[in-house]
């Protein structure tokens, strides 16, 4: 573990920044900034590489990204003296968190009772994915959502919308208006699905190029081919899709794998020439560097070595899988296999949008088999380690010269169970035993402020 009381302050990239609309001016941010350099791995905490803790030190923020990270004892770079201090002495201050599989209409239906994964679809997710076919809907969902995920503390996410064109754009054009870091795509289905969530090979490909021409690129908007999962989409769909992934480079890919076994079972009568769910996918060429696959609890060791041969990732969901009975992920087993894993909420399977509060059920999966996941691994893998796995770790996921100032400021506690806690791991000199307990008990009542390139987006 770093302890820095150094300086970190030299000077940010002098490219522009990837929006024109970004928070103009300067702010200092004074704090304790915690973030990565390293995987710390399943390293016990003292033994765990890679943590940065630097308590006491200001952030320098201007046009958007982090100017400096210096301790406050020292002064100021000149041109600074007069910018305003903002005091959040006692508070963390990290990097927003990442949140690699979340659906954007969901909140329609959290907390939905008594189903498992096939019929919470047909049940609850499809009739409420119908509505976003109209416009206004899609609007005002698109916009209840972004302020959601800034309210719990996330600044970055790769996002499910819906079947229709409209409720994709509706997300890339408000996140594209507060300079956030979105990665999404007009979802493919055209089978096994409802009428008015079916689309079609050729009209689906056209929505998606459309997409991509608009906003592929377009400041911090990125474009991801969204298949739902491989039994809404016949063969030819899932051609075409791999297809546009090769088409146009730099596109990301999401979708679902081996989340359930009914849902395992299903894929395999519908695809019997396929080896396995995963290579339903992989055969039409959908499984590279930015694929991100959430779930993938049912998968065997010939999956595991293709996601790690194509650097693809498992977005796990662990409140998701918890609550509709999924199955419980080997975390420990795919590291050690060498595949890359993110955390995702998965809303509204997921019960909560709190990243911490998926950090939590997160370390109760792996407790159940033996293994016991830190919070400097948890954090990690929600802030530096997702970024590195998107290949946006130059822009996002740490507090570091030159990234982007998308940042999150936390309460240690909140209530007099978890003050009272606190304060007793902060007596016992651990960081590790409090960040634990910050993790264990905390959600986004802890959180005091988000900022997006600088400009603050939640407020408590």
């Amino acid at each position: 573990m770093t302890h820095s009381g150094t300086d970190s302050s030299a000077s940010a990239p002098a490219s522009a920044s990837p929006s024109s609309i970004v928070s103009s001016g300067r702010r200092v941010l004074w704090g304790d900034v915690l973030d990565f350099t390293a995987d710390p791995g399943f390293a016990p905490p003292k033994e765990a590489p890679g943590v940065r803790w630097r308590p006491d030190h200001v952030v320098l923020i201007e046009e958007g990204r982090i100017a400096a990270v210096q301790p406050h004892a020292k002064a100021l770079p000149s041109g600074w003296q007069d910018v305003p201090m903002e005091d959040h002495r006692g508070q963390l201050i990290m990097p927003g968190f990442i949140d690699t599989h979340v659906h954007c209409p969901q909140l329609d239906v959290i907390a939905s009772f008594g189903t498992e994964l096939l019929d919470w679809l047909n049940t609850y997710t499809f009739p409420a994915e119908r509505r976003y076919a109209d416009p206004a809907v899609s609007q005002a969902g698109a916009e209840r959502f972004l302020q959601a995920l800034w309210a719990h503390g996330t600044t970055t996410a790769v996002v499910f919308p819906t079947v229709h064109k409209v409720s994709a754009h509706a997300l890339f054009e408000q996140a594209h208006a507060q300079n956030m870091r979105l990665i999404t795509g007009k979802v493919l289905m055209n089978r096994h699905a409802p009428e008015g969530l079916r689309d079609d090979v050729d009209q689906a490909e056209r929505d998606c190029v459309d997409l991509i021409d608009l906003w592929h690129g377009k400041g911090r908007q990125a474009f991801a081919v969204t298949v739902r999962f491989a039994p809404t989409s016949t063969p030819e769909q899932l051609m075409m899709a791999g297809q546009l992934c090769q088409t146009y480079g730099g596109t990301y890919m999401q979708t679902h794998v081996a989340e359930n076994r009914d849902e395992v079972r299903w894929v395999a009568s519908l695809f019997p020439d396929a080896r396995s769910y995963l290579d339903v996918y992989d055969r039409d060429g959908l499984i590279g560097a930015r694929g991100v696959l959430a779930h993938g609890i049912w998968l065997d060791d010939r999956d595991r070595a293709v996601l790690r041969e194509r650097g693809a990732q498992i977005a796990h969901s662990p409140s998701s899988n918890l609550f509709l009975g999924s199955g419980l992920f080997d975390w420990a087993q795919a590291q050690q296999e060498g595949v890359n894993v993110s955390l995702a909420s998965d809303v509204g399977g997921g019960t909560s949008l709190s990243m911490l509060r998926n950090m939590a059920d997160a370390y109760k999966i792996q407790a159940l088999q033996g293994t016991r996941l830190t919070a400097w691994k948890a954090l990690y893998t929600a802030t530096l380690g997702a970024a590195c796995h998107l290949g946006l770790d130059d822009e996002i996921g740490q507090v570091e010269p030159g990234r982007m100032a998308d940042l999150a400021i936390w309460d240690w506690s909140v209530g007099p169970v978890a003050t009272h806690r606190d304060g007793l791991a902060q007596a016992s000199g651990d960081l590790h035993e409090r960040a634990f307990v910050w993790m264990t008990l905390g959600d986004e009542r802890n959180l005091a402020g988000t900022m997006i390139a600088g400009k603050t987006v939640y407020k408590k």
